[in-house]
């Protein structure tokens, strides 16, 4: 059974900073891509930033030079974060974690449920 489990949302000011956690338990499949999305109420999800297992990394032009995503593979860890800086009240959304990957030759993904980010004075 895998868990993904996102954590780190909550209500800041338009300048602010979040940063948000992602961990997956029971993960026994090769992660290979790791990634953060968004859907604001009447949108679609749309993807964020997404960090590959090499550690090359890829941003949504709305969020560059703002949110840096970073991920810590130490001791078997699958632990992904997402640094949010200069939140902007568009920045209101719920914030899934995405993990992709392998077991032997099957394809795996799995959703969190959700942390909720609200950026509003």
């Amino acid at each position: 059974q895998v868990e993904v489990v996102e954590s780190g949302g909550g209500l800041v000011q338009p300048g602010g900073s979040l940063r948000l956690s992602c961990a997956v338990f029971g993960s026994i499949f090769r992660i290979n891509v790791m990634a953060w999305y968004r859907q604001a109420p009447g949108k679609q999800r749309e993807s964020v930033a997404t960090i590959f297992t090499g550690g090359s990394t890829d941003y949504a032009d709305s969020v560059k030079g703002r949110f840096t995503i970073s991920r810590d593979n130490a001791n078997a860890k699958n632990t992904m974060y997402l640094q949010m800086n200069s939140l902007k009240p568009e920045d209101t959304a719920l914030y899934y974690c995405n993990a992709a990957g392998t077991l032997g030759a099957i394809a795996k993904n799995y959703w969190g449920q959700g942390t909720q980010v609200t950026v509003s004075s």
